[in-house]
């Protein structure tokens, strides 16, 4: 029971934390959406990431979500996606870096859409502190994610 209520407590914290930090720039006139930046794969296998946002009522199906807060000092070093997800940050701040050594930050209210899962990869460190707080949300092909013009 209390392994249910604390996935609870932690679910409503991400909806809060997401909810409360969410780009609220409406697109077409009527719909609300999240910024987010997608991982992706280029023709060459390298990674790259586009800017861009997700609908914010949008159902999604998943299954197998998982929360995390740790992390082994490996997988920040370059690596791709394990397969495709969302990873949706509940604390911290992170730089992202893909193969042409652009980067990006992660933090609440930001969605990081992980579809980079062949190739190269991409990689990670902490900015601010030393705690990683987030969910692993795994999607279909139909994710949702509208890049920006």
């Amino acid at each position: 029971m209390k392994k249910i209520t604390q996935l609870l407590l932690a679910t409503a914290g991400l909806v809060i934390s997401v909810a409360a930090s969410a780009d609220t720039t409406k697109t077409n006139g009527s719909e609300h959406r999240i910024p987010a930046v997608k991982l992706i794969n280029t023709q060459d296998n390298h990674s790259a990431f586009i800017k861009g946002s997700v609908p914010s009522l949008a159902k999604l199906s998943s299954q197998n979500l998982y929360f995390s807060n740790t992390f082994e000092e490996w997988q920040k070093g370059v690596h791709p996606a394990p397969k495709k997800q969302y990873v949706v940050t509940m604390k911290g701040k992170l730089k992202f870096r893909v193969s042409d050594g652009s980067t990006f930050i992660i933090e609440p209210g930001t969605v990081l859409l992980a579809a980079d899962t062949a190739g190269e990869g991409h990689s990670w460190d902490i900015v601010d502190g030393k705690e990683w707080v987030r969910v692993y949300i795994p999607v279909g092909d139909d994710d949702h994610f509208i890049a920006d013009k």
